[in-house]
């Protein structure tokens, strides 16, 4: 799967979010586009990454 590079940052934020460690802004933009491809989720508590959004970090390479 192809990230552009605000998804890659956006999921690297979460992913860093969910080890508890402090991140920047999430683009929304790019946070929206990860829930419509099923590696993020919109809770109470904001964006959070799914566990497809981990292994996709894991592969992720941006798109230019």
């Amino acid at each position: 799967m192809q990230l552009t590079e605000d998804q890659l940052t956006a999921l690297q934020n979460l992913a860093s979010k969910a080890d508890g460690k402090p991140v920047d802004w999430i683009n929304i933009a790019a946070a929206r586009s990860l829930t419509e491809l099923g590696l993020a989720q919109r809770n109470g508590e904001g964006w959070t990454i799914t566990p497809a959004g981990n292994e996709a970090l894991q592969v992720a390479k941006p798109q230019r």
